[in-house]
């Protein structure tokens, strides 16, 4: 990693030693440090998307469910900024919707576009916002969140990343939840970064790479999505088996901040087999909100 992405984390270090907390363990906190991209709407740096725009598909694509969110250039994140490995080029659709789902159900989706692809504009009135055609559905609610979707070009700032969270999944099912392994003062790291995060990364509503983290973060919520894409499969009577939650990743983080969803997070996440593969079909898209 960039070594002066790792020097920016010296108010985390110096804090967590303040607090008495050994040199061994905050270093060991340190090394799980990651690259990440900030998408920031202000500055005047090389443009690597857009929030909102027109929807562009192929022809033969289908009407998506869930609203276009953004649209990103892959050749403007490459991996040494994001930590992930993204395709060269092309075009990355981002498509969610804040809203609750039931048996773990996608809150989206995401299309991959390779350079060169023919694509026309796509005039869509998106499902989950206004209803599926035929249904009794009151779009009031939807329409004022939608409307409010933000429309702003997005350009990339590198970033660093730490775990918000310190809790792991047992592997005793009867005990839920485990200190996460290795790192005994994680609820004190977890915690310091917390406090200190705010002045170290930068501050911009859409986050492609890096730690998942929410309102309330004490589980990584990207296992924690990956739990949720498995009880879909599992609700659809999917026989496409799943990686394990730890062989995911996440994409994009989207911190919501619209009237009405204030703290919510939509994220994206992936089997890091299936973005190494561009199968971005199997992405799974969760929502988060602390009302």
């Amino acid at each position: 990693m960039n070594p002066d992405l790792i020097n920016r984390l010296a108010p985390f270090r110096a804090e967590a030693l303040g607090r008495g907390i050994p040199a061994e363990d905050v270093e060991r906190w340190i090394a799980m440090a990651r690259p990440s991209a900030t998408l920031v709407t202000g500055g005047d740096g090389p443009v690597a998307g857009r929030f909102g725009g027109p929807l562009l598909l192929p022809a033969d694509a289908p009407d998506p469910w869930f609203p276009l969110l953004a649209t990103l250039d892959c050749a403007a994140l490459p991996e040494e900024t994001t930590g992930l490995q993204l395709p060269p080029d092309g075009r990355l659709l981002l498509f969610g919707f804040p809203e609750m789902t039931y048996y773990g159900g996608t809150a989206g989706e995401v299309v991959y576009i390779p350079e060169g692809t023919p694509v026309e504009e796509r005039n869509t009135k998106y499902a989950c916002v206004y209803g599926a055609e035929g249904d009794t559905f009151d779009a009031t609610d939807t329409l004022a969140l939608y409307e409010q979707f933000p429309q702003q070009e997005l350009r990339p700032a590198p970033d660093i990343s730490l775990p918000h969270h310190f809790l792991a999944p047992s592997p005793d099912a009867d005990e839920g939840t485990v200190t996460l392994p290795g790192h005994p003062r994680a609820w004190d790291l977890a915690e310091v970064w917390d406090e200190t995060y705010g002045d170290i990364v930068v501050d911009g509503p859409l986050h492609i790479g890096g730690y998942a983290s929410h309102e309330c973060t004490e589980t990584d919520p990207v296992t924690d999505a990956a739990a949720d894409a498995e009880e879909a499969r599992r609700h659809r009577s999917d026989t496409a088996e799943l990686p394990a939650p730890d062989d995911w990743t996440l994409l994009a983080q989207w911190d919501i901040g619209l009237t009405g969803r204030e703290g919510s997070t939509l994220h994206w996440v992936i089997p890091r087999e299936d973005l190494a593969a561009h199968r971005f079909d199997r992405a799974h898209v969760s929502f988060f909100w602390n009302p």
